[in-house]
């Protein structure tokens, strides 16, 4: 007896309940959202502190499934630590980051630069090469990189641009910093491609966080960025890699 077999359609899947993210510089500001997001679809995340305290206090306040993950990105051996303590990894947020001065180019010194580099583009490299084995085993890996839309270059020139350049080029660590992550995010999407890993760059506006005073007095949500940054992480597979997107999903500039 010959027995018609009809085809299966099924839908593409992507993390979900079971899953482990890994989130740094999660004890606060949309880190922390990215984190309550994350754990409302079901998975696992653990909140990357650089202290212990702070990131503990948000475990608690985070609730069941949030666990705590001592990591202090520009310190080589924390983040071995913590890499080790994690043996898969199906997610990876690098949220952290600093930006204290509005100081411009020539009012910058090396040093300037350097420590807000440490974090933003060193700290992101370090973390990420030390997490990729446990990426390795995961069935939907992806990687979300934390920009910000001043790091378009695009839109700090010509006649479309977002960012006042009257403003004398303000902020030249923080806001070079992140072009420098956004040429990461491409190097690294292009270089994991066959790994299956996705690795993206959000834009998340500015926010009520404690990057720095101008944003501390912002009315910008967190949990508005942090959404957005919950839906790119959780699409179904074979979505993009190698993207630059604001908190809508809508495509950045360079």
């Amino acid at each position: 007896m010959e027995i018609e077999m009809e085809a299966v359609m099924t839908e593409p899947t992507g993390p979900g309940a079971g899953d482990v993210a890994v989130v740094t510089g999660a004890n606060s500001g949309i880190g922390f959202e990215i984190a309550r997001g994350l754990l409302a679809a079901g998975l696992t995340v653990y909140v990357g502190a650089r202290d212990a305290a702070r990131g503990a206090d948000a475990v608690a306040a985070l609730g069941a499934g949030a666990r705590p993950l001592a990591l202090e990105v520009t310190d080589a051996a924390s983040v071995a630590a913590a890499a080790a303590a994690v043996e898969r990894v199906d997610l990876l947020v690098n949220n952290a980051g600093v930006g204290d001065s509005f100081a411009t180019a020539p009012e910058s010194t090396a040093e300037d630069l350097r420590r807000v580099y440490e974090v933003n583009v060193f700290g992101v490299v370090t973390v990420t090469n030390a997490f990729l084995p446990a990426l390795r085993r995961s069935a939907h890996p992806r990687i979300l990189n934390v920009s910000s839309g001043t790091g378009s270059l695009t839109w700090s020139t010509g006649p479309n641009r977002q960012f006042d350049h009257r403003s004398g080029g303000g902020a030249a660590a923080y806001r070079s910093s992140k072009t420098a992550l956004n040429a990461l995010t491409v190097s690294y999407a292009q270089s994991l491609a066959d790994a299956g890993i996705a690795v993206n760059a959000l834009a998340p506006g500015l926010r009520a966080t404690n990057l720095n005073a101008r944003a501390a007095t912002s009315a910008g949500d967190p949990a508005e960025a942090a959404a957005g940054a919950v839906r790119l992480l959780l699409a179904p597979d074979g979505g993009p890699t190698g993207t630059f997107v604001d908190w809508t999903g809508e495509p950045v500039p360079w």
